[in-house]
């Protein structure tokens, strides 16, 4: 009986090469999915920026409808949700909620008049690492002020 009892211990258990077999296909199916996933996270970051983007156009063309201007550089996107001084029309706030970072961490750009559209403005995200140009999720995302590119 004790010959059977042991042949049963050692049966129940994993060996150590069944194991390592399982981390490695664990491994190889890690490595696969990632890529997609964290693909994903970077199309979900400019998706945002654009929503965000949009979201500040309207504000802005709406406090240029009660103002008769667009806010200036100076005044920024601040002046969608605290009216500036000496500012007339301004029916505000424009916005529910104070102007956010975009997706990673980094102030939007509001120029205006701006540099692309001197009769309105330029607001945009310079994307994930800061820099004007670039592709995929380092690529801006912009609004010219009515003329979106």
């Amino acid at each position: 009986m004790s010959s059977r009892s042991s042949r049963r211990g050692r049966a129940a258990g994993f060996t150590l090469i069944e194991m390592l077999v399982v981390i490695a296909i664990i491994a190889v199916l890690a490595a696969v999915v990632a890529p997609e996933i964290f693909r994903n996270v970077g199309d979900a970051n400019t998706s945002a920026a654009r929503s965000q983007v949009e979201v500040f156009g309207l504000a802005l063309d709406q406090y240029r409808l009660d103002t008769h201007v667009y806010p200036t550089t100076e005044q920024g996107l601040a002046a969608l949700r605290i009216a500036p001084p000496a500012v007339t029309g301004w029916r505000g706030p424009y916005l529910k909620r104070p102007v956010p970072q975009d997706p990673w961490g980094k102030p939007y750009v509001y120029l205006s008049p701006g540099r692309v559209n001197p009769q309105a403005y330029d607001l945009y995200s310079l994307g994930r690492d800061g820099r004007e140009g670039g592709e995929g999720e380092d690529a801006d995302v912009t609004s010219w002020g009515g003329t979106d590119r």
